[in-house]
């Protein structure tokens, strides 16, 4: 038996991250069991929290293929089969290494051999605990820490599966208490052991607690992101003395930031396909579920369908925007017909002009369509869907005003007025609108205002909470919340007007896509290395002062930003061959870029949720920076989801 810390370097590896996490996982585990191994097929073995690690990053014929013939459940009753090798990939806790022990040890063990892999350190006491059963001992042919303990969710994104870090972390009651701590020391063992897996030891950079004078006190609230930053520091510094060829010096940049640098992303309507599909349809994670033909041919029955990286029109797609994404499938539907003489004969019959509809309805008669016109199909479907229900709903006036909000090209007036006139909007609609407004007006909420303005939006005391939420609950004179839940601290000396800046040379092809995540600017700040100084500190700084609590220098005004223009124009329409970055040409041109010509990557952590653009930043600027940009979050949130939150 050897007890190894993962023993293959990645040192000088240019495969993307999620590349090198299944490979880890299919070779370095898998595949290793092979070496002393006699028996051809094994039983994988994991918890509830290793399978999804697993799930995420691998297909079940990747597993087959290294050999396994059949996955467990670590808590489910099993049928012996000791003519089998077992490969236990678990978290080492000591429920799974109770059960652990109780298959393999005594005369009559589950398996012949068991090779176990921790997904991430494993304490000296469990390992002495396994050691000390005699009849156990001999049956392990390797007790290793992977240190591989979070879901790759994207090419370029992992969370940690803490979907309730908000409430755990920033509650009014988290101070102290048993789920802040853990919450905390759990995420940062997962954040770290992404480093492990790459073979990566980064400069750690994190947002300072900022306090408004010199007389309030800083609370742990404040202290997330430096708490977290200080927690994978001392991670990172045991895996540079156990793990052989982990880096010495740094090879690339983390940045760890709360939900508070951008109150407004999760909850403002965003306009590509990714996320639309991830709003407005009701998805399981990346599952859909829709209606085909039945084989026989007599009704309909549904069929669930993943949107992930294998599908290649969902690949091109995902960060179009929703009217470039209509617009290329009617395209590509277009373009069969033409190459499809059963097709033309068909549509000469018809007459006329086809829409994406018809064309669709023609290509499914065709005997011979094949599984990429499946697809196809597939995408013209939800693509119609959500076009529909962005005319239902009323979405472009809601999106108009939003994003006007934003940029400071309306205020209190315009809301009054929409929600006056504005009839067919939604519930949640009009309640996600009022986040926004109290997130960049929370003075207007201070006094009955905020309640007239629920009230003409027709909505619920519970609504008022989410509403509350939003706003700069721990203001200078350090008022509670009155409707309970979690509180962060956002910058109360920010101006009301302009909250975003227009970003120069970056002008959007299509409407209401004027809105960018703030992390967007940081993450090219961190790049340049401008990381604003009073509001970001460095673990690697060796300056004495730069771990301490913030000072009154931390404070920081916003500057007036200036307001350009009001962009008007109710359609969709932008010049052809323009480039900005996210149209479906630019994911498939740089989707196959060499990642030996990338610099040092960057890491993003978002504390208390990400969301989906940006996810979609980081794979836009991995191609404009040239650098390999990785988002981490606690969890990937979609606007209900970060409602549903909010509303605690």
């Amino acid at each position: 038996m050897s007890f190894d810390s993962d023993t293959s370097s990645q040192g000088g590896d240019h495969r993307s991250f999620l590349q090198i996490t299944r490979d880890r996982l299919l070779f370095e585990m898998l595949r290793s069991t092979r070496k002393n191994s006699k028996s051809t097929w094994k039983v994988l073995i994991m918890d509830k929290f290793t399978v999804k690690i697993m799930s995420y990053a691998c297909k079940m014929a990747d597993i087959t293929e290294e050999g396994v013939s059949l996955v467990e459940d670590l808590y489910k009753r099993r049928q012996p089969l000791p003519s089998l090798d077992a490969i236990y990939f678990i978290q080492p806790t000591k429920e799974n290494i109770v059960m652990f022990l109780s298959d393999m040890s005594g005369r009559s063990p589950l398996y012949k051999k068991a090779y176990v892999f921790f997904s991430s350190p494993v304490h000296k006491e469990l390992v002495a605990q396994i050691k000390k059963d005699s009849s156990v001992l001999p049956r392990i042919g390797a007790l290793s820490e992977m240190n591989l303990e979070y879901f790759a969710i994207d090419s370029q994104g992992f969370t940690t599966d803490h979907e309730r870090a908000l409430e755990e972390l920033f509650s009014e009651n988290a101070e102290g208490s048993h789920k802040y701590n853990a919450c905390l020391n759990t995420m940062a063992t997962r954040i770290s052991t992404v480093f492990a897996s790459l073979r990566e030891f980064p400069r750690v950079h994190y947002r300072v607690a900022k306090t408004i004078d010199a007389s309030t006190m800083t609370t742990l609230r404040d202290l997330v992101p430096t708490k977290l930053a200080a927690g994978v520091w001392n991670c990172l510094a045991k895996y540079k003395m156990t793990i052989p060829e982990f880096p010495q010096t740094e090879t690339c940049e983390l940045l760890i930031v709360d939900r508070s640098i951008d109150q407004i992303a999760p909850i403002i309507h965003e306009w590509t396909y990714d996320a639309m599909c991830h709003d407005l349809l009701c998805m399981d994670g990346n599952k859909y579920v829709h209606e085909v033909p039945s084989k026989n041919g007599s009704a309909t029955e549904k069929k669930e369908v993943l949107l992930e990286d294998h599908d290649p029109v969902w690949l091109e797609l995902r960060h179009a925007h929703i009217a470039d994404a209509s617009e290329r499938l009617h395209d590509k539907m277009t373009h069969f017909v033409s190459k499809n003489k059963a097709a033309q004969l068909h549509q000469a019959r018809n007459g006329g002009e086809l829409s994406t509809r018809d064309l669709q309805k023609m290509v499914q008669a065709l005997p011979q369509y094949s599984d990429q016109i499946d697809k196809l199909s597939l995408h013209v479907e939800i693509a119609g869907k959500l076009n529909n229900i962005i005319r239902e709903q009323c979405l472009r006036d809601v999106g108009q005003l939003e994003q006007d909000l934003v940029f400071g090209d309306a205020g209190t007036k315009e809301v009054i007025n929409f929600l006056r006139t504005q009839l067919g909007v939604s519930r949640e609609n009009k309640l996600r609108l009022l986040m926004i407004y109290a997130a960049l007006n929370p003075e207007k909420f201070e006094s009955d205002k905020g309640a007239k303005l629920m009230q003409l939006a027709g909505l619920s005391d519970d609504d008022m909470i989410a509403v509350n939420n939003m706003r700069c609950l721990c203001g200078p004179d350090t008022k509670k919340s009155t409707g309970g839940g979690f509180t962060l601290k956002f910058d109360v000396h920010k101006k009301k007007h302009a909250h975003r800046k227009e970003r120069t040379g970056e002008e959007s092809a299509w409407a209401l896509s004027r809105f960018y995540p703030v992390l967007e600017e940081l993450i090219e700040k961190l790049s340049k290395g401008e990381l604003p100084k009073d509001e970001y500190n460095c673990m690697n700084d060796p300056s004495p002062s730069a771990h301490g609590l913030p000072t009154t220098s931390s404070l920081r005004t916003s500057p007036a930003h200036s307001m350009r223009s009001r962009r008007t124009g109710g359609t969709w329409a932008r010049p052809r061959g323009s480039d900005d970055g996210y149209s479906s040409d630019s994911v498939l041109k740089h989707a196959s870029s060499d990642f030996k010509k990338l610099g040092q990557r960057i890491f993003v952590f978002v504390i208390g949720g990400a969301t989906r653009s940006e996810l979609r930043v980081a794979h836009k600027l991995s191609s404009k920076l040239k650098r390999e940009v990785i988002l981490g979050s606690s969890s990937l949130d979609d606007p209900p989801q970060f409602i549903t939150v909010s509303s605690l």
